[in-house]
């Protein structure tokens, strides 16, 4: 029945449009291993260790294939070789099955960054908003975090159009105060 789905829709709609992530600037990112997939393929990822190769915008979005989640997610892919060029790994975040990651990493990711599962402890860890009643659905909040493991940006928006600029102007701004990489 197409009910729940529209039901969970509403219930982000009441969400807040642009809530403050409670992981202030300077807390320290916490560590977390899971699964899911890059361009199709299964792919494990740690935090700790995609943190060894520059920083990692971490973004947490609602559901996958839906239409503002898709259009984030090619907005991500085409920004990819920019995220790149200033030493940035980009990995999206949602409570979605591991099928549904695998095809949406390429669809649309367009094989330029992994999904990974976000379960409810890793959820709470960033505390990312979850749609009222439900476990699987988030709010749409996006990190980037340093090498050493603190959050440098969060933004919490519901409108995907600002976390892609807002993330790269961060990793920008940390590259030009960090040219070393420190």
């Amino acid at each position: 029945m197409r009910l729940i789905p529209i039901l969970a829709a509403a219930a982000l709609a009441v969400m807040p449009g642009a809530a403050i992530p409670a992981l202030p600037v300077g807390a320290q990112a916490p560590d977390f291993t899971t699964t899911g997939a890059l361009a199709g393929r299964p792919f494990r990822l740690n935090l700790a260790e995609q943190l060894r190769h520059g920083p990692v915008v971490l973004y947490f979005y609602p559901r996958s294939f839906t239409q503002g989640c898709t259009l984030e997610a090619h907005a991500f892919s085409e920004a990819a070789p920019r995220f790149r060029a200033a030493g940035a790994r980009v990995i999206g975040m949602s409570a979605d099955d591991q099928e549904t990651l695998r095809r949406f990493s390429v669809e649309a990711c367009r094989n330029a960054f992994p999904v990974a599962a976000a379960n409810v402890d890793t959820i709470r860890a960033y505390d990312v908003p979850i749609a009222p009643g439900r476990t699987d659905m988030t709010s749409r909040t996006s990190y980037v975090i340093a090498p050493d493991g603190r959050i440098i940006y969060s933004y919490s928006d519901m409108n995907w159009q600002h976390h892609v600029t807002n993330t790269l102007n961060a990793v920008r701004e940390w590259r030009r105060t960090h040219p070393a990489g420190s």
